[in-house]
């Protein structure tokens, strides 16, 4: 029995979905699996709630899934859907016994520290949270009792992180997967990575590159994020997709 849940707050580009200002069709839609906040997800876990990524859309995601508590945030990468929400943090710091452990890698952490310095003052105004910055290298590492292992991809020329938990591993933002962090992703019951688009991209994986990577990971189930609205209708490409293959959706749930 599977008592680990994976939550998706978020599965939009960096823009979301509807796009403001747009009049792409899939911007216009009324389904509210075409609906993308910014990528982030939630795992619940024995005595663990942890939040990977912080984008700008944190505080209402944390608001329509009813989180009660967070304990660690995990970052990807630096870019602004991935951080921008670190302030909205707040209400979870205020409930700890102490700073909000945040993981990443050395430079995400330092951007972190230029892009909200008064949250590291010395002596900082007292509504501001408090971070206990968690470098992360190329080892395993633990948190909560739970046992964690980094996967560095390529997003470009950006190093982005992936982490893989038990036998699942989730993945944005990526363009490539260096071939010596295969061997992490061995035996993987279920693969969430990003598929941005059916064109190729500088800095994510198109729908086709997507499709590459899973059949040679061979998960028994995948879900694609980080979905951009030239993507298509999520129904529409539900019916074209593998049958053990899925466009994931804010709000969906996963055991793993």
């Amino acid at each position: 029995m599977k008592n680990n849940t994976l939550t998706f707050l978020g599965t939009g580009t960096s823009q979301g979905i509807p796009v403001p200002g747009s009049s792409h069709p899939v911007s216009l839609s009324e389904n509210k699996k075409d609906k993308r906040l910014r990528s982030s997800v939630l795992l619940e876990m024995d005595n663990a709630n942890i939040v990977i990524d912080c984008g700008p859309d944190f505080r209402y995601q944390m608001l329509r899934e009813k989180v009660n508590d967070v304990d660690g945030i995990f970052l990807t990468h630096e870019h602004s859907d991935h951080i921008a929400g670190m302030d909205d943090i707040r209400p979870y710091y205020f409930k700890l016994d102490g700073d909000m452990p945040v993981f990443g890698q050395q430079y995400v952490l330092d951007s972190v520290k230029v892009r909200f310095p008064y949250i590291f003052f010395q002596n900082k105004y007292p509504g501001a949270p408090g971070i206990e910055p968690n470098i992360i290298c190329n080892d395993d590492f633990t948190f909560k009792g739970h046992t964690f292992t980094p996967i560095k991809v390529d997003h470009g020329k950006l190093k982005v992180l992936g982490y893989r938990i038990n036998d699942l591993v989730y993945i944005t933002d990526a363009s490539n997967i260096p071939e010596d962090q295969y061997e992490k992703l061995k035996n993987v019951d279920t693969l969430i990575i990003n598929a941005l688009r059916h064109e190729v991209h500088h800095s994510h994986f198109s729908l086709k590159e997507a499709l590459e990577v899973v059949e040679k990971v061979k998960p028994n189930k995948a879900y694609f994020t980080h979905i951009s609205q030239h993507l298509g209708f999520h129904n529409q490409m539900e019916k074209i997709l593998p049958k053990n293959v899925h466009l994931a959706f804010d709000t969906l749930k996963v055991k793993f």
